[in-house]
C-alpha cells in the first residue's frame, strides 16, 4: 500500500524480502539508539563530574571490555544484514515471467508465458483518479498472482529508469540494452504502488507503478481473457 500522512516508518511489507528488510531496519535502529543514549550519558557524566576515577586510567580489563563489546555489536548487525542480502538474491524457478520496459514516461509490460498479453501503463490524470493514491493510479495495472514465484525482467527503451515497489522490497534499474531481474513473492492479495526511482527527464515523477496481486484462479481467468 502507500504510506499515510505523517508516516515516518516503512510501508507494510507484502513479501518475505521486505519483511526481512523491515526487521533489519528496526533491529539496527534499536542498536543505534542504545549506543547513542549510552555515549550521550557518558559524555554528560564526564562533563558534569570534575573528579577522575584513577582505577580507569591504564586499566587493561576495561580497555578489553570496551573493545570486545563493539565487536559483538557489529557481528549482531552483520549477520541479519547478510541474511537479508542473500534472501534478496535467492534464485528460484519462477512460475511466471514478466518483462517491464521503461519509456519516457510510462511503463510497458509483456507476459512471456502468455503470448499476446502486452500493454502500456500510463499515469491517470488526477481529475480521472477516484483513489486517494494521488499521482499513483494507472490506466492499466500489472496483474500478478499472489503466493507465486514471479520473475520480472527489467530494461529501458531510451534512458535509464528504475522499477521499484517499496512494499515488496524490490528495486532495479531499467538500463537500455541490458536486462536486470528481480524475484517477487507476494504473500497477500492487494494493490501495491511504486514509482520510477531514477531521474529520467522532465516527467520522471509521473510514471508510477501499480501492481495488483490476486488469487491464482482470478489471474488465470484474466490471462485467458486478455490473451
Amino acid at each position: 500500500m502507500v504510506p499515510t500522512w505523517s508516516s515516518f516508518g516503512l510501508q507494510n511489507s507484502a513479501s518475505p524480502s521486505m519483511e526481512q528488510l523491515t526487521f533489519f531496519h528496526d533491529f539496527t535502529m534499536v542498536v543505534i539508539t542504545l549506543i547513542t543514549v549510552t555515549v550521550g550519558l557518558n559524555m554528560f557524566l564526564i562533563c558534569s563530574c570534575l573528579l577522575t576515577n584513577r582505577l580507569l586510567l591504564q586499566e587493561q580489563v576495561v580497555e578489553i571490555v570496551w573493545t570486545v563489546i563493539p565487536v559483538f555489536i557489529l557481528l549482531s548487525i552483520a549477520l541479519p544484514s547478510l541474511k537479508a542480502l542473500y534472501l534478496l538474491d535467492d534464485p528460484f524457478t519462477p512460475s511466471l515471467t514478466i518483462k517491464a520496459v521503461g519509456h519516457q514516461w510510462y511503463w510497458s509490460y509483456e507476459y512471456s508465458d502468455f503470448p499476446g498479453i502486452e500493454f502500456d501503463s500510463y499515469m491517470l490524470p488526477e481529475s480521472d483518479s477516484l483513489s486517494i493514491a494521488r499521482l499513483l493510479e494507472t490506466d492499466n495495472s500489472l496483474i500478478v498472482p499472489s503466493f507465486s514465484q514471479i520473475r520480472v525482467l527489467i530494461t529501458g527503451s531510451d534512458v535509464i529508469h528504475s522499477w521499484a515497489v517499496p512494499s515488496l522490497g524490490v528495486k532495479a534499474d531499467a538500463v537500455p540494452g541490458r536486462l536486470n531481474q528481480v524475484m517477487l513473492y507476494v504473500n497477500r492479495s492487494g494493490v501495491f504502488y511504486g514509482q520510477c526511482s531514477e531521474i529520467c527527464g522532465a516527467n520522471h515523477s509521473f510514471m508510477p507503478i501499480k501492481l495488483e496481486a490476486v488469487p491464482m484462479a482470478y489471474f488465470i481467468k484474466w490471462a485467458l481473457k486478455s490473451s
